[in-house]
């Protein structure tokens, strides 16, 4: 049984592809439309989908979406009756959007040759937004009971589902409706602390230990935490009664608007504008934002304890990428063990989709826990070979334990690695498959890497990649971290070691490596600690402003454009002296 899952019309749009209820392949359109974010029909990821499965379309038992037009619906056209102010524009795109998600058997036939549309009609399940969050993190996970969170910025009118899960069924137990959503208060003060581009709220939460957490009191006037367990908004503080949250253009980039009003201006002060040096009140503002975030995901999270009185939880949604919360989930409320998906945020609706398809209604057993990540693109030596040869470019060919020696000496004699290898990740974290590395013990790595390739915010860390084996040697938290979604404090007689992935307090979002998950990158780091000593590499996307590199060609030009050292695809060696 073939089940293709799908997150269309909606930001990091993907797709999917089980096999008896196995994951086979899963991968977002930007990798493929080479756009951050990108939004539409996801034809290419499909397409390869498809490859990877070894079937055509009509080969596809189920497609299922990430998205229920009819979900909620008349809380839908009550809220618009209430709120005038939304404006045509907003609800026009509004519905052609839900048009869109309704015509899917149209929109196949627009991509795809000999599509019967009714055939495919009749194989298509739409999912509600949040729904398909909760699987992607249950039904992948290991526990066969567990307590469950999905809570994001809005989709299907939902911000935040509570739910509980038992072997192949879930059910949800609460939702929190828009405009109430804890992303829309994150994403707010991330616009108004100048970082205004869909997806920024990261840079917030690396601004944030530059801070201190002076006001989250104030913060508790915007936000209000009830005695159920759930949250509500000061709605007087946004924007989101007057028009679009996210709105897609004809480019298919999501744009978000402008979200916070002049009440929350005139309350915290002038916004920072474009250009305008971080001061010490920003600094202090993203310190509280982010502590405040995390007493709510806590307070959630105690209330979903109390009322399934399990000890492991499963999280999804935007929320769930905030991994400096995630690491302390467990110190902060009675839950021993989360799993988190390695796309937590919406790409990962569309193998959530296809979850919710196999298991809840087809009522299909659970297949193991997904550990790896690594459902993209693979290339060979010989496509590599043959693609440098065009290119002109010189390389050299190692066997694995020589290739294995030379990049680990490169690493200490300080140079910058473009990694490419095996298959690419699923969700927004390098994991070995497609990395930039270098040498954590360096005190300078952080600023070569900013030189050489990032050319990003200084605020922001770099990420240790760990053998699983040593987390409790250099953490205070022993987990596994497979995904790279939580952060933990490193021990304090271990910052020493590594400064270039200590944040400036003292913690690092980790990667605990596996040796049977990533046999190559788990065999790298082994090389560079016999050698070093300390089992960890700096590790960060590789990438240059862009999405995350996908074949051989993206992975060369960024190397041409950028000051990286070495590239590493495979087996084979570019050099910087052998490239123009």
């Amino acid at each position: 049984m073939y089940i293709l899952g799908l997150n269309a019309y909606h930001a990091d749009s993907s797709a999917a592809i089980l096999k008896d209820g196995v994951l086979i392949a899963a991968i977002e359109e930007e990798r493929f439309r080479r756009i951050k974010h990108w939004a539409g029909f996801p034809s290419e990821a499909i397409r390869f989908c498809l490859r990877e499965a070894g079937i055509n379309l009509d080969q596809v038992d189920h497609i299922a979406i990430g998205r229920d037009p009819k979900a909620k619906f008349f809380k839908k056209v009550i809220f618009a009756a209430a709120h005038p102010s939304i404006g045509m524009r907003a609800i026009r795109n509004r519905l052609v959007n839900a048009k869109q998600v309704s015509s899917l058997a149209q929109e196949f036939a627009n991509h795809f040759s000999f599509v019967d549309e009714a055939a495919l009609g009749s194989k298509i399940h739409y999912v509600e937004h949040h729904r398909a969050h909760l699987a992607s993190a249950f039904f992948a996970s290991p526990f066969e009971d567990a307590a469950l969170l999905s809570i994001d910025g809005s989709g299907d009118f939902t911000t935040t589902m509570l739910g509980i899960g038992h072997a192949s069924h879930i059910d949800v137990l609460e939702s929190i409706d828009f405009p109430h959503s804890i992303g829309v208060f994150y994403s707010a003060f991330t616009q108004y602390l100048g970082f205004p581009h869909y997806g920024d709220e990261y840079k917030v939460m690396g601004l944030a230990p530059y801070g201190k957490p002076l006001y989250v009191d104030k913060l508790k006037e915007v936000v209000r935490l009830t005695k159920d367990g759930l949250f509500n908004l000061d709605l007087t503080y946004f924007r989101v009664t007057q028009g679009n949250v996210i709105s897609y253009g004809n480019d298919h980039i999501p744009v978000v608007d402008k979200l916070y009003s002049d009440k929350l201006v005139k309350a915290f002060g002038p916004e920072r504008k474009r250009g305008e040096e971080l001061s010490t009140y920003h600094k202090d503002l993203a310190s509280s934002v982010q502590a405040f975030t995390e007493e709510i995901i806590f307070h959630l999270l105690n209330g979903l304890h109390a009322r399934t009185n399990l000890t492991a939880v499963c999280i999804a949604g935007g929320v769930a990428q905030n991994s400096v919360a995630n690491g302390k989930i467990t110190r902060n409320t009675p839950f021993h063990n989360v799993y988190i998906p390695s796309a937590g945020h919406d790409a990962g609706i569309s193998m959530g989709a296809a979850l919710y398809v196999y298991n809840q209604l087809l009522k299909q057993p659970r297949m193991p826990a997904i550990r790896s990540a690594y459902t993209g693109s693979k290339f060979s030596n010989e496509d590599i070979a043959q693609f440098l040869m065009k290119e002109g470019v010189t390389f050299k060919r190692y066997d694995d334990e020589t290739l294995f020696d030379l990049v680990s000496d490169a690493l200490i004699g300080g140079a910058v690695i473009g990694w490419f290898n095996g298959r690419a990740e699923f969700g927004p974290r390098a994991l070995g498959g497609r990395s930039i590395l270098a040498d954590p013990r360096r005190q300078d790595a952080k600023e070569l890497l900013i030189a050489k390739v990032k050319r990003r915010e200084s605020f922001r860390p770099f990420a240790p990649s760990i053998l699983a084996e040593c987390v409790n040697d250099f953490f205070e938290v022993n987990d596994d971290v497979p995904f790279m979604e939580k952060v933990f404090p490193i021990r304090k007689d271990k910052q020493h070691l590594i400064p270039a992935v200590t944040h400036v307090d003292g913690t690092g979002r980790l990667q605990s490596v596996e040796k049977d998950t990533n046999p190559r990158y788990y065999q790298l780091i082994e090389a560079f600690y016999k050698k070093s000593g300390v089992p960890i590499l700096l590790n960060t996307s590789f990438n240059e402003n862009e999405p995350i590199v996908n074949s051989p060609m993206e992975a060369l030009d960024c190397f041409r454009r950028t000051h990286m050292d070495m590239l590493v695809l495979e087996n084979i060696v570019v050099e910087r002296k052998q490239v123009n």
